[in-house]
C-alpha cells in the first residue's frame, strides 16, 4: 500500500526511499533505533529486548540480530535486513531458532547482562528486570518451547513470502514478516512499518486454525476429536460438555473453593499462553481483551462468563484441544479434599 500527501485539492504518492540512500545502517542506524523500540515490529506481544548480536555457540561468524522474550515466555528471534529482498533470512532464522530453542533462564539472565553491560547500563539488576517483565518476581522461571520468529526488512521477495507461508501452514513455526520502508518527506525520515505476514486482520484466524491443525493430528483417525464429558459438582450434573466447556467449568469451580488464577496456571505449564488476562475494576470482558491487546474471541468474555475477583476481572482462554483431560487432572490434584468434583466421558 501506498502512503499518500493530502494537498487540499488532491492526494499526491509519496515515493519510499531505501536505507541505502538515506545512508542508513543496518546495524549501527536501524538495529539501534529499533532495539530501543521493539515493541513498533511486534505489536501483538509486549516484547523485551534480551541480547543484541547474540552468539554463544560454536561459529561464531553467526549471530542472533535481537533476541528477545515476549510476555507469553516465548524466546523471539529478531532478524533485519535493510535489502529490497530480504535475502534468505527466514533460514537464517531457523537456524537461530533452533540454536536458542532449549536456552534457560539463567542463560538469558547472562546474555542480558551482557547486553546492558555493551550498553555502559548497570548490569546487577539485569535477572531482575526479566522476573519482572515476565511477572514472576520470585520462584523458578521456565521459557515455552516456542520459539518465534520476526523478519523485519525493507522489502521480500516472493521467495521469502511463500517460504514463511508454507512454513506457518505447516503448524509448527510462527513467524512474522514486517516490513520497514523509510520514507524521506519534509526533511524528515519516516519509517512505514506493516506486518504483512500474517495480515493483522488475519492473524488469530491462521492462529487458531493452525492449532485447530495441531488437534486433529493428534487425535488420529479421521482428524475430528468429539470427545464429551459429563461433569459432576456437588450431585449436580452439567451433562455432555465439549472440552472447552469442561475445563471452563472445571476452572470455575476451583476458583469457587478458592484457588488462585495464578495456581491454576501453574497447573497448565505446557501452555504457551496465560490461561488468564484480566484487568482491573469491574469491565466486560472485551474491555479486558483489549486491554490486553488480545481477541476476545480466544477467551471467555461474555458477562457470564467473566470471573470477577479481588477488584480484578478476568477472562479464562478457550482455546483447548490436546492435553485438556491432563490440565483437568492436574486441577482436580490442587483442589481442597472431599471436593465432590468428578467426570467421565459422556455416552
Amino acid at each position: 500500500m501506498a502512503i499518500y500527501e493530502y494537498t487540499g485539492s488532491e492526494i499526491v504518492e509519496v515515493q519510499p526511499s531505501t536505507f541505502a540512500a538515506l545512508d542508513l545502517r543496518e546495524r549501527e542506524d536501524v538495529q539501534r533505533v529499533l532495539r530501543e523500540n521493539i515493541n513498533s515490529i511486534t505489536p501483538e506481544t509486549e516484547t523485551m529486548v534480551l541480547a543484541e548480536e547474540y552468539c554463544n555457540w560454536e561459529d561464531a561468524r553467526r549471530r542472533i540480530d535481537l533476541l528477545c522474550v515476549d510476555s507469553e515466555a516465548n524466546l523471539v528471534v529478531v532478524e533485519l535486513k535493510r535489502t529490497e529482498t530480504g535475502g534468505h533470512m527466514e533460514l537464517q532464522a531457523i537456524r537461530y531458532a533452533a540454536m536458542v530453542s532449549a536456552m534457560k533462564f539463567e542463560h538469558a539472565v547472562e546474555a542480558h547482562r551482557t547486553y546492558l553491560r555493551a550498553l555502559g547500563r548497570p548490569v546487577d539488576q539485569a535477572e531482575t528486570a526479566i522476573r519482572t517483565f515476565l511477572g514472576k518476581e520470585d520462584g523458578p522461571v521456565a521459557f515455552t518451547d516456542k520459539v518465534r520468529i520476526v523478519l523485519a526488512s525493507a522489502n521480500f521477495s516472493r521467495e521469502v513470502t511463500t517460504s514463511v507461508l508454507w512454513l506457518n501452514a505447516q503448524g509448527r513455526l510462527d513467524i512474522r514478516c514486517v516490513q520497514m520502508r523509510p520514507i524521506e518527506f519534509a526533511g524528515r525520515t519516516l519509517f512505514d512499518i506493516q506486518q504483512v505476514i500474517p495480515l493483522p486482520e488475519a492473524a488469530a484466524y491462521q492462529i487458531a486454525i493452525r492449532e485447530k491443525s495441531i488437534e486433529q493430528e493428534a487425535a488420529g483417525g479421521d482428524g475430528r476429536d468429539f470427545t464429551r464429558y459429563d461433569v459432576i459438582v456437588a450431585g449436580k450434573l452439567f451433562p455432555n460438555l465439549p472440552k472447552r466447556r469442561f475445563i471452563y467449568q472445571m476452572v470455575a469451580e476451583a476458583l469457587r473453593l478458592g484457588l488462585t488464577p495464578e495456581a491454576i496456571g501453574q497447573a497448565v505449564p505446557w501452555r504457551p499462553t496465560r490461561l488468564f488476562i484480566f484487568a482491573e475494576g469491574n469491565v466486560s470482558g472485551e474491555e479486558v481483551a483489549r486491554l490486553n491487546g488480545k481477541d476476545p474471541g480466544r477467551y471467555f468474555s461474555s458477562e457470564e462468563e467473566v470471573f470477577r475477583i479481588a477488584g480484578r476481572t478476568y477472562a479464562f482462554i478457550n482455546q483447548w484441544g490436546i492435553r485438556t483431560e491432563e490440565a483437568v487432572k492436574n486441577l482436580l490434584a490442587l483442589m481442597p479434599k472431599n471436593h465432590g468434583i468428578s467426570y467421565k466421558v459422556a455416552n
